[in-house]
């Protein structure tokens, strides 16, 4: 009898059946009859066949922020709800459009169907629709790193204070915390997990009976309580034998540019360009020694008129900039497929890592506020010695350079395609005009080296970095007419600190080779 009532209730309602169902029972049910029914309302969106890309990531980003239940998003209807199909689009384009939502919003929880129409010219055909789940415990950001929910019937995007605000309505939880894809043991370093597990056991003096999951549990890097060990994300980071398999973008990419600025195009001025994966650890541990071999180190004249060897940068600070990149950097909201990049000019070196600052920093701050967007892999990295304690490496940066009287770091938050975290390091390169390379004062001694004037010195320099200069090359570098450049370089060799292909004449030859004078 109940049911009957129930039936009547319904039946008796001025609005269609369709505007009870949650976006949950819509979807289980689509089908042509119903797509004819429905009206683009709270739950549902119609996108024509040729949306696709960063504007349906968006979509997708909003409804994974649209509380309770989500939405869904029907690519292949037109505005006013004619169906119009995408089977003309082909199969490449169709199954690509069926990958944007992992492309452009990976975070969030996405189902698809493809619902089989007939469309506007009688033909038969499907419209493709995408089920996106409410994401609870998560502000879910596109690969822009940007955020949308909805507001009314529009696409709203948040930002600043009510990014903050909705990231507290949803008790976010820290993307290093969410379990691995991966399988435990078999597609984890259980050598590197041992040796970790054992150096905190010592550290902390545990009793003996834990097992290393169990020291991994206690450390945040995963959870037993299932009886089986699940690793999470920070764990994977760290001992996963392939990380990129969980996070595509766990790498550094290294680029050194001739110049002080990154070209385009056909005037692309890179002259080394590496890839560095692997565990986290490692990656920093790799990363270190390429940039340990790009810097270069030159001879300083000290208050004893002594020149002592002086490295561009302190390593400390650099050290530093990549421990920060590749610890606090953003692996989540959408930005996992992002690389971090280092890249060295002649006056600089810039570390930039995926993700603006974490909540409450700012450039301001940066040296005062601590806030860690990955506490557990942090906190993992100081047990291996990386990481020391609260906001002491940012400080440790700046000190270490003003020692050697270089600017202090800048720190800025850049927003091209996606947010990040830039770091810059300048070496004051003009003060290179009171210094003399290391390789030179090993060829001509000190002595010598203390009586080149400032052209001298930049001559020399350069022949130490790039192993020849001539008449032309020199008169630009030092802004001197071609015959004055020509008279220093001469002047040198015959100090005998340069050397100079006798076969071939100066004068007839301006594109000449001076090189420094030692055994080949």
């Amino acid at each position: 009898m109940s049911e009957l009532k129930q039936l009547s209730l319904l039946d008796r309602l001025e609005e269609p059946y369709e505007a009870l169902l949650t976006p949950n029972e819509i979807f289980k049910l689509l089908d042509a009859d119903m797509l004819r029914r429905l009206a683009e309302d709270r739950r549902i969106e119609w996108k024509p066949a040729s949306f696709q890309g960063h504007p349906l990531g968006e979509y997708i980003s909003m409804w994974a922020n649209t509380a309770p239940e989500g939405g869904i998003i029907v690519i292949g209807v037109s505005d006013d709800g004619r169906l119009e199909g995408l089977r003309a689009k082909g199969d490449p384009y169709i199954n690509k459009m069926e990958k944007n939502p992992r492309t452009f919003c990976p975070d969030a929880i996405v189902e698809t169907s493809r619902i089989p129409v007939t469309n506007t010219k009688d033909n038969c055909d499907f419209v493709l629709a995408f089920r996106v789940q409410y994401h609870k415990s998560r502000v879910v950001k596109t690969n822009k790193g940007r955020a949308y929910t909805r507001r009314g019937d529009s696409k709203y995007e948040v930002h600043g204070a009510e990014l903050l605000e909705l990231q507290a309505d949803k008790d976010e939880l820290s993307f290093e915390a969410e379990p691995s894809r991966l399988s435990y043991p078999d597609e984890f370093d259980l050598k590197a997990i041992r040796s970790f597990t054992e150096n905190v056991a010592g550290i902390r003096d545990m009793e003996e009976g834990h097992t290393r999951e169990d020291i991994l549990s206690l450390m945040h890097l995963g959870d037993s309580t299932t009886g089986e060990f699940q690793p999470n994300i920070a764990c994977t980071l760290l001992f996963a034998k392939d990380s990129r398999k969980e996070i595509p973008g766990c790498r550094v990419r290294f680029l050194r540019f001739d110049g002080d600025e990154e070209g385009t195009g056909g005037k692309w001025n890179a002259v080394k360009d590496e890839v560095i994966d692997g565990q986290v650890p490692q990656m920093i541990v790799e990363t270190d020694t390429l940039i340990e071999s790009q810097i270069r180190t030159f001879s300083r004249l000290d208050s004893n008129e002594r020149f002592t060897p002086q490295p561009e940068y302190p390593k400390t600070a650099w050290h530093e900039a990549i421990v920060n990149a590749c610890v606090h950097r953003s692996y989540g909201n959408g930005l996992k497929t992002t690389n971090i990049f280092v890249k060295m000019f002649d006056n600089r070196l810039v570390i930039e890592s995926p993700g603006g600052f974490p909540p409450f920093v700012t450039p301001e701050n940066i040296y005062d506020t601590h806030r860690p967007r990955n506490p557990y892999l942090m906190e993992a990295m100081r047990h291996l010695d990386f990481v020391k304690c609260a906001h002491e490496g940012t400080r440790r940066m700046r000190a270490v350079m003003s020692k050697m009287s270089l600017p202090d770091p800048e720190f800025q938050e850049k927003e091209s395609g996606s947010f990040r975290v830039r770091v810059t390091l300048r070496n004051n390169v003009h003060q290179r005009k009171a210094w003399v390379d290391v390789d030179v004062t090993e060829v001509i001694g000190t002595l010598l080296a203390q009586q080149l004037d400032e052209n001298e010195k930049r001559f020399v320099n350069f022949i130490a970095e790039h192993g020849e200069l001539n008449v032309t090359e020199a008169g630009r570098l030092s802004r001197l007419s071609w015959a004055t450049a020509k008279k220093i370089l001469m002047k040198l060799v015959e100090r005998g600190i340069l050397r100079h292909d006798r076969r071939r004449d100066i004068d007839r030859d301006p594109h000449a080779r001076f090189r420094l004078n030692k055994p080949e």
